[in-house]
């Protein structure tokens, strides 16, 4: 049985002892790149200002403070960096809620719009939004979930 805690388990031992691992050359050079410049996203300078932080040894209130951040996200950064590498400076945000329509339909919906009604059969000459949300909806063979703002 080994005494000593894990390497994953650290920050649950001494939640300031979270540490990068060894940066490659080319990973070191792209994350001085990234703060040099600082005219690169907000969010991608912050992190890669921490990254180097850690690696000279400082610890995690440290860098929060230095780069205003919450020490929990430091850590998160830090664990993400081990992971998976320089990606872990992009944000992952989700966007969303899951879009409704599919690109083929995106596209059925803008040749419909582009038609003029007549050709489709249609009583009037013009399309509103009302009249082409209303043809999209009982078009047979195709299911076509669109709300007014979004055909807007």
């Amino acid at each position: 049985m080994c005494l000593l805690p894990r390497l994953d388990d650290l920050d649950r031992v001494d939640p300031e002892l979270v540490k990068i691992r060894r940066l490659t050359d080319q990973e070191g050079q792209q994350l001085q790149r990234i703060v040099r410049r600082g005219s690169t996203n907000t969010v991608r300078y912050r992190r890669a200002m921490m990254l180097p932080a850690s690696a000279g040894g400082n610890r995690v209130p440290v860098i929060a403070q230095l780069v205003q951040a919450d020490e929990d996200t430091v850590r998160d950064v830090i664990h993400r960096f081990n992971q998976i590498g320089p990606a872990c400076l992009d944000p992952r945000w989700a966007g969303g809620r899951p879009r409704l329509l599919g690109p083929d339909d995106e596209d059925f919906v803008v040749q419909t719009a582009t038609t003029r009604p007549t050709k489709l059969s249609q009583p009037f000459t013009r399309w509103s939004i009302r009249k082409l949300l209303a043809y999209l909806r009982k078009v047979h063979g195709r299911v076509i979930r669109i709300g007014r703002e979004a055909l807007r």
